[in-house]
């Protein structure tokens, strides 16, 4: 029997007018793919699951086939658990950025780059997942730029001369924006250069944050090892913490790539090892 603890249905996503990487469907809005979601289990809610909705999990204790999981509300017990926290996007620290937030300010290219077909875009952030944000857009776009807040990058060598190829790519260096412009949707942004100390418009209809993300993991802090910024450090194959017992998939974990099938599928894996391991005691 599965005991199923959320604070709400949905995730990230929730907020996409428009996903078009749902396998299987074509365009889905964040809201109806929570709902489905919802329908999907309470269909099993009863007999196989019971749902503990609008509850916050606190902190995790005990060991592998003795579990004890306090939330805000209650306490549970548990012979293994799946942790699926996800995370939140860094958020962008901008006058109007909020104003313009999934009004043309986002922070998932591959849920939301073919809105911006044939226009321009920025892409904030000098690490791996902005460079492979820009990479996806390339395809869509008109101009490319990168804003990254050094002259530095995080992301791999390969990554950025590959990119810096490309005609349609720009990368501004030093650049911290500023404040976020527009009417009823985005239009342009203000950047500052750090080493000119000047403030500089650019005009782009599309702005795509990609300044890391916060995993939604503290309470597991003290009973699963996490890496530098808080994700639960995971064995791929089989989805396992360094906790016997305890598994984690998705965003809250330290994978490469972040996506709601990814997501879904890492949680397949998981379940399935779960199954397998209790079935063998």
């Amino acid at each position: 029997h599965t005991l199923l603890i959320l604070g709400e249905w949905g995730g990230q996503s929730i907020v996409s007018d428009d996903i078009q990487n749902w396998i299987g469907t074509p365009h889905i809005s964040g809201s109806d793919l929570a709902k489905s979601l919802k329908a999907h289990v309470t269909e099993y809610a009863g007999d196989f699951i019971t749902i503990a909705e609008g509850e916050i999990v606190n902190a995790i204790s005990g060991s592998d086939g003795n579990f004890s999981i306090i939330t805000d509300k209650n306490q549970y017990s548990a012979e293994t658990i799946l942790i699926a926290t996800g995370s939140s996007r860094r958020k962008l620290e901008a006058i109007g950025a909020d104003t313009y937030e999934h009004k043309g300010l986002t922070y998932c290219a591959s849920c939301d780059g073919p809105l911006y077909g044939n226009m321009p875009v920025a892409v904030i952030g000098g690490g791996n997942a902005a460079f492979e944000s820009a990479a996806q857009l390339l395809a869509y776009c008109s101009q490319v730029y990168i804003l990254n807040r050094t002259e530095n990058y995080r992301a791999d060598e390969i990554t950025v001369n590959k990119l810096k190829a490309n005609p349609k790519l720009q990368i501004i260096n030093n650049a911290t924006v500023k404040e976020v412009h527009g009417d009823k949707f985005l239009k342009d942004i203000t950047y500052t250069d750090s080493k000119s100390n000047t403030d500089i418009k650019l005009n782009v209809d599309g702005v795509f944050v990609e300044i890391g993300q916060i995993p939604a993991t503290g309470f597991a802090k003290d009973i699963c090892k996490l890496d530098a910024i808080g994700k639960i450090m995971i064995d791929p194959r089989t989805q396992k913490s360094n906790t016997p017992g305890i598994w984690a998939a998705g965003d809250c974990t330290d994978i490469l790539y972040h996506q709601n099938n990814i997501a879904a599928g890492d949680a397949v894996r998981a379940l399935e090892d779960i199954y397998v391991t209790l079935r063998t005691k």
